[in-house]
């Protein structure tokens, strides 16, 4: 029979549900209030709420029924595991779909990283939704593995799971109505899909601008007063809470009951140890809860709020017709998960995992692979030639990808070569081209890492993702730059030329074959090490380093064409002389 026709049966009485969950307390987030009544649960489908009977009962023993949890923008790749890894933690802490952007796998290898993305995706209880990726590369001021121009976009409109256009991060291309850029917005637009948005330092005029064209989004917000000037546009404001950038204490405090169903809680960037200690978006909802936030407002935010942005018209909510993607929770003050249900099915009780398949990746994974493509190094290719006593230098701000241009004394040898200062906290920068054999490396110094000794790596490098190396010294960074290229990509920590610790991340040199207790258990072995080379343990000094390459957020960074001014969107020297 069809389905709606048997839901409709079942929401008249006439046949039985499924399931039937009784003495719940009903989260309803459309009135925020707490209701009562059986609900009735059909083909995957919730039936009806009121007095129903069922197949099989669950007696919910007044727990609290809400709405499973959505993450409105998140880089699946920043876990580092593949889909099916992801869900299963995000699953553990109440989340139950996201809408992610591939864009870090495309900049790798193209078209080729968002199909695996999709296939990788499928037949599993998680509801990965997808935007595609507007900016690939980010600009032209760096050189990333891939381009997509609108033509390259424009089959994957018709996965059901592609939702729209992902965050348009090349302002000066909207601004000056880019042909590309354009095309890529007006085919979105005229298949009814989203827009979303990425207005890093933007403001007044500019933000028109995205409005004008489009673009209904932004998770860049880094303060208040930039989320209520977003607010009062028209947009919605997506509240971020990542590894490296953690802006929801900042913005919480504008969210009200008048303004509260505009906003909607994203993760973006969010390292897998993170997520296992600390959660998703139920970590934001606890956290704005602490925060004096009602649970309710709390809940709606990471669930109706986040479906209705993006027009998932049967998601985030605990109503007839809606899908049976709920929680069961002990209070709502501490969002205490008891069980994880999708599409009516119990996927996760009291922590453990229920019914996930198993999931085998097909053979086009290996064509993902072999993607580190390094010059032959040796230490002389770290050496910075300094003109004058000052340089530019790019100085991190804790838990935030944004960075300071700072202007500093620098020391050098005998022939003016700048030379690492620990205790002045000035250490090198560099970044290597690794897709197309150029031979590029950005050189730059850094401040803020807090390294005491050796060097750090990574093939994770938003977004175009070529090796980015910080250290202390010349040794350690070569050492480095060669076990990111027999591990064919990932995360290693150096010491007096040993490796202490690594991770492989094979697939584009972003994502591990592995699951994912194997991965953190190789994250663990990271952090450790990276105590052991003196890094700063108020914020993740690899997710830090992974967005020091990326030339669209303010306000210096580093590619491998060289130091990179954000606001001028111009390279720079290393040297500042005191003319210029």
């Amino acid at each position: 029979m069809n389905p709606i026709i048997n839901r409709i049966h079942t929401a008249s009485g006439k046949q039985p549900a499924d399931l039937v969950i009784k003495n719940a307390q009903i989260v309803d987030v459309f009135s925020s209030e707490i209701i009562t009544g059986d609900v009735a649960i059909k083909d995957g489908y919730i039936a009806g709420i009121g007095e129903y009977e069922g197949k099989e009962t669950i007696d919910a023993k007044q727990k609290f029924l809400a709405p499973s949890f959505l993450d409105g923008h998140v880089h699946i790749e920043s876990s580092m595991v593949t889909p099916p890894e992801f869900a299963k933690i995000l699953l553990k802490h109440g989340v139950t779909g996201v809408i992610c952007d591939p864009h870090e796998i495309a900049n790798v290898v193209g078209s080729k990283g968002i199909q695996f993305m999709l296939e990788a995706s499928e037949n599993i209880p998680f509801d990965a939704y997808f935007m595609l990726p507007s900016c690939v590369p980010a600009t032209t001021f760096e050189n990333a593995g891939a381009a997509l121009n609108a033509e390259d976009l424009s089959p994957f409109y018709n996965h059901p799971k592609v939702l729209g256009l992902a965050e348009v991060m090349n302002y000066p291309g909207v601004m000056n109505a880019d042909a590309d850029l354009l095309a890529k917005i007006e085919e979105a637009r005229n298949r009814g899909k989203k827009v979303d948005g990425h207005a890093a330092g933007l403001s007044g005029k500019q933000l028109d601008v995205y409005m004008a064209a489009g673009i209904r989004t932004d998770h860049e917000c880094t303060t208040a007063e930039e989320a209520r000037e977003r607010l009062q546009k028209g947009m919605y404001v997506m509240i971020r809470e990542g590894t490296a950038a953690k802006e929801l204490e900042k913005i919480i405090e504008l969210v009200n009951d008048r303004n509260a169903r505009r906003f909607l809680f994203v993760t973006d960037d969010r390292h897998l140890d993170d997520i296992i200690n600390e959660g998703s978006i139920d970590y934001m909802i606890r956290a704005a809860i602490k925060a004096g936030m009602h649970p309710i407002t709390a809940i709606q935010m990471g669930s109706l709020n986040t479906a209705e942005c993006f027009g998932l018209t049967e998601q985030g909510a605990i109503a007839p017709g809606y899908k049976a993607d709920f929680l069961l929770l002990d209070n709502l003050e501490q969002l205490a998960i008891h069980a994880v249900f999708k599409n009516g099915k119990c996927v996760v009780k009291n922590g453990e995992l229920h019914s996930f398949p198993t999931v085998e990746l097909n053979a086009k994974t290996k064509q993902l692979m072999g993607s580190v493509h390094i010059p032959t190094l040796t230490k002389d290719d770290f050496k910075i030639l300094i003109q004058d006593v000052q340089a530019n230098i790019i100085e991190v701000i804790p838990n935030s990808i944004v960075t300071k241009h700072v202007i500093e004394a620098v020391k050098t040898d005998d022939t003016h070569h700048f030379l690492t200062s620990p205790e002045n906290d000035q250490l090198k920068l560099a970044v290597i081209e690794r897709h197309h054999h150029t031979g590029n490396i950005g050189l730059g110094i850094l401040k803020g890492l807090g390294l005491q000794a050796g060097a750090i790596a990574t093939t994770v490098a938003h977004d175009s993702h070529n090796l980015i190396i910080a250290g202390v010294n010349d040794e350690d960074m070569l050492t480095a730059a060669k076990a990111i290229e027999e591990l064919q990509g990932g995360l290693v920590v150096v010491k007096d030329g040993e490796v202490l610790a690594k991770l492989s991340l094979p697939i584009a040199g972003l994502m591990s074959e592995a699951s994912y207790p194997e991965v953190n258990h190789e994250l663990q072995n990271i952090n450790s090490a990276l105590v052991k080379i003196g890094a700063k343990t108020t914020f993740n000094p690899f997710l830090t380093l992974s967005f020091l390459a990326l030339p669209v957020i303010p306000a210096l960074k580093l590619t491998d064409i060289g130091l990179f001014d954000v606001n001028t969107f111009t390279h720079i020297p290393i040297s500042h002389h005191s003319d210029s």
